[in-house]
């Protein structure tokens, strides 16, 4: 015996003013009996102080009460009986009603902030007998209405990265035989787009092992009367491998990923920024005795030039 939801959209991405449609499919060798089917659509902020940068009074706090987005149940079926074999019970319900002003955030899976819509199936069978649910997971993104009307103009940045842009200690060698990367990086862009620009290496007194374009997500609570913050790498892209040619234009070009980015969002209790980081791995003995050390610390053979993101929804 088993029950489970297949949604519409086989993408499962909604917007708050659609319908949630689909199948509830139960299979069952007999006859059963149940009082009544039900759908319930819930959607939350989930938001978590954990260790890094929050202290040890902030981690006491540990899971931080959800903010609600909506909820709602709305029966499908009223009592009777499924037949033995394969049964499809369609349903429909709205995801936003009229009266629910709350804002609807993007779906979100952050490492302490996660913003998430469920759909549940519960077919309730009296006390005497277990009841059957299934949950699954369905994606919003913003409505047509609340979006940019036309494609934004990227915001590009001229960035420079030398041995006297570094805050962090360096090789003695790269201190002072010294090296210049240049180029330029979308600061601004649409999530259906990549983020776009070049970069060229004009000099570099050491070899390079690798350059790497780092996205990073910056995840903020409101914990009383304190902020606090949490900085986590969220991929890595590779865009050169090996002591690249000098004065060479190398296009960066980075896809994000679907449910680990959302709209910068700066709302009252919390807050999601991100980050991209040009990062310069140079030929060092000491690279390979620290293979995986944290990609948030600078490191003695490494160069790199952090700078904010802003991430949009467009049409």
């Amino acid at each position: 015996m088993s029950v489970h939801l297949k949604l519409s959209h086989p993408n499962r991405i909604y917007r708050p003013s659609e319908l949630l449609k689909g199948t509830i499919i139960v299979e069952t060798q007999s006859s059963i009996s149940h009082y009544g089917i039900r759908i319930t659509i819930k959607g939350s902020v989930n938001l978590q102080v954990r260790g890094g940068s929050a202290g040890v009074v902030e981690s006491l706090y540990g899971v931080i009460k959800p903010i609600p987005i909506v909820k709602r149940t709305v029966e499908v079926k009223p009592s009777g009986k499924i037949g033995s074999g394969m049964t499809e019970v369609p349903f429909s319900l709205n995801i936003r009603q009229e009266e629910n002003l709350e804002k609807f955030y993007e779906t979100f899976h952050g490492a302490d902030i996660s913003i998430q819509y469920l759909a549940t199936v519960d077919i309730s069978r009296g006390y005497l007998h277990k009841s059957l649910s299934a949950t699954t997971e369905f994606i919003i993104e913003s409505d047509k209405g609340d979006l940019l009307q036309r494609p934004i103009s990227p915001e590009t940045v001229i960035f420079y990265i030398t041995q006297d842009t570094q805050r962090h200690p360096l090789l003695p060698e790269l201190k002072s035989g010294g090296f210049r990367v240049t180029g330029k990086i979308c600061t601004q862009c649409s999530l259906s787009s990549p983020i776009n620009g070049e970069l060229t290496v004009e000099a570099s007194a050491v070899p390079i092992q690798s350059i790497d374009i780092q996205l990073f997500r910056v995840e903020s609570i409101l914990l009383g009367e304190k902020i606090v913050s949490e900085t986590s790498l969220i991929q890595t892209t590779q865009i050169a491998d090996g002591n690249v040619c000098r004065n060479l234009t190398m296009p960066i070009y980075v896809i994000l990923p679907r449910l680990l980015t959302c709209p910068t969002i700066f709302a009252g209790p919390f807050s999601i920024e991100f980050k991209v980081a040009i990062v310069i791995s140079f030929q060092s003995e000491l690279s390979k005795l620290h293979k995986k050390s944290d990609s948030r610390t600078p490191r003695l053979w490494l160069a790199m030039e952090t700078l904010p993101l802003e991430l949009v929804r467009t049409m």
